[in-house]
């Protein structure tokens, strides 16, 4: 799910605080992935849709590279996950963030790659660590969190696919994957999650 296509304003948002340094942007960036994790859990916001599913919601940050964080000076993404996750909190959804995955092989840059290249370029450039895993797996089933994989922008999907194989091959169900925004070649043919991407 998505809130809107990556153009105009919420291109300008993003930008600005994951390039600028604007982190004030993170609140209302925040609160629009909070948004898209609502609508892909089936929840409205009210608290008291929460009691449709008890589960909490487990937001599940795609890993920025450390050498493009020490570049940035932050993580744009983790600090919106967590401002989502607060906002989710006061709409009355047990929320959290947490890093359970990290990149393992640098990537090339991703800008001028097409959908199938970046797939290619993508594999096996994630991993999920096992303690974190086998806590989550080892739960109830009815009671172990809703896991939601979470990222600012989709362009192709070959990102938050590699994420939810990173986790699945850990054994965790990945129940949605959610974004602020998305371009529009997305928006046009949407990720199909049923078969992994």
């Amino acid at each position: 799910m998505a809130v809107g296509e990556y153009d105009g304003a919420i291109k300008l948002l993003v930008n600005a605080h994951k390039e600028q340094h604007r982190f004030a942007l993170a609140a209302p960036l925040g609160d629009l992935l909070a948004l898209s994790v609502l609508a892909h859990v089936g929840r409205d916001g009210a608290p008291a849709s929460a009691q449709e599913d008890p589960r909490p919601v487990l937001l599940v940050p795609v890993p920025s590279r450390a050498a493009v964080v020490r570049r940035r000076g932050h993580d744009p993404l983790l600090r919106i996950t967590q401002r989502a996750a607060s906002r989710l909190r006061g709409l009355g959804v047990r929320a959290f963030a947490r890093r359970l995955l990290r990149s393992v092989r640098v990537a090339e840059d991703q800008s001028r790659l097409g959908a199938a290249e970046r797939v290619r370029n993508l594999a096996g450039s994630m991993s999920c660590a096992a303690g974190p895993a086998a806590r989550l797996v080892g739960q109830d089933a009815r009671t172990a969190p809703l896991v939601v994989v979470v990222d600012d922008v989709i362009t192709t999907g070959a990102t938050v696919r590699e994420a939810q194989r990173a986790l699945e091959t850990r054994g965790i169900a990945v129940a949605g994957i959610a974004v602020v925004a998305a371009t529009r070649r997305t928006l046009a043919r949407p990720v199909d999650h049923s078969h992994g991407g």
